[in-house]
């Protein structure tokens, strides 16, 4: 079994060799520098240009190729506080059964040592992965008439009886609030996922107008999510059903950038053991969101035609709409 990477903290503001890698990105025209050396964003001459090698795609920062990890993680509260939800690239949130939510998040490169509460995947995983090319899928079961579909879908699925030496019982928590995936193990289970790809997002200097906020709340039928920015550190502090989210091994859950992407949200022709139907978030299509970044909402609209498709999010002129380098969290919330 090849040995875990070693656990890493959560990605902070670029240091002094981050700054001057990315200073030396001008050239691809997705960064400048100020005289002091901070790196400052800069218009791109190609606004479509996808981001450049050395840069994941996911966070617009500074980044090796490496193999694509997602999790999907129990959010209920006697799920919280959650662990290695800091070193994420990128985090869905998605309207379960009862109206709860559960996350998916996205690894590549970072892992921490563990990851989870984990919990079940849903049909609406597989669309809205397939922009990932073929990725790692760690998850701790579904609902037996789904099973042949994880089987059969263009992702390597890692429940607990496909790579058992990947999890791990947490004996001070109750089940089934206490099941974790090791990361490193689950992609030694996986050695063919396939590395971070473009899927649409673009970094750079944030977009003209916009409204100042400091704070938007986000609400599904049984919980809501409120980002407070906090100008001091530069980021968006996460709050869950009214208490602040925080990680058992990282502190507080932050965001750069912030998008909420307003779908439709129907019901599937899966249930679960109570019979309550799981809703189906379609990820394909087009719709409306609003981008938070820097402490102002910009409106956008999104766009992703096909499931092989990354999904586009431009301003109102059609303009990609640049997000701020770092980790985006993405709320699949309810249209209208």
């Amino acid at each position: 079994m090849a040995a875990e990477r070693p656990r890493t903290t959560r990605r902070r503001r670029p240091g002094a060799a981050a700054t001057a890698f990315l200073c030396a990105l001008t050239t691809a025209g997705l960064y400048g520098c100020t005289d002091s050396g901070t790196p400052e964003p800069t218009p791109s001459t190609t606004p479509t240009a996808p981001v450049p090698q050395g840069v994941s795609p996911f966070t617009g920062l500074p980044a090796r190729a490496a193999p694509v990890l997602a999790v999907k993680i129990d959010n209920v509260p006697p799920a919280r506080p959650h662990t290695g939800l800091g070193a994420a690239d990128l985090v869905y949130v998605e309207q379960v059964e009862g109206g709860q939510t559960r996350l998916l998040a996205v690894y590549s490169g970072q892992l921490p040592d563990r990851i989870g509460p984990v919990r079940s995947a849903r049909e609406s995983d597989i669309e809205l992965l397939r922009q990932f090319g073929r990725p790692a899928l760690a998850y701790s079961g579904s609902q037996s008439a789904l099973k042949p579909l994880l089987k059969a879908a263009p992702l390597y699925a890692l429940p607990p009886e496909d790579a058992p030496g990947a999890y791990v019982r947490d004996r001070g928590r109750a089940a089934p609030h206490n099941l974790y995936v090791l990361p490193g193990r689950a992609l030694a289970a996986a050695p063919e996922a396939e590395d971070a790809k473009d899927i649409g997002f673009r970094f750079g200097p944030a977009p003209e107008g916009g409204e100042p906020v400091n704070e938007r709340t986000v609400r599904f039928p049984a919980s809501r999510y409120t980002f407070t920015w906090n100008a001091a550190e530069k980021d968006w502090r996460v709050t869950m059903d009214g208490r602040p989210a925080r990680t058992t091994d990282d502190g507080p859950v932050t965001a750069s950038t912030v998008v909420v992407q307003y779908v439709d949200i129907r019901p599937s022709r899966f249930h679960d053991v109570l019979g309550s139907v799981s809703p189906y978030t379609e990820t394909v299509g087009s719709g409306s969101a609003v981008v938070l970044r820097d402490g102002r909402a910009h409106e956008a609209r999104w766009s992703r035609p096909a499931a092989a498709n990354g999904t586009a999010f431009t301003a109102a002129e059609g303009e990609p709409l640049n997000f701020a380098p770092g980790r985006t969290w993405v709320v699949l919330a309810p249209r209208g």
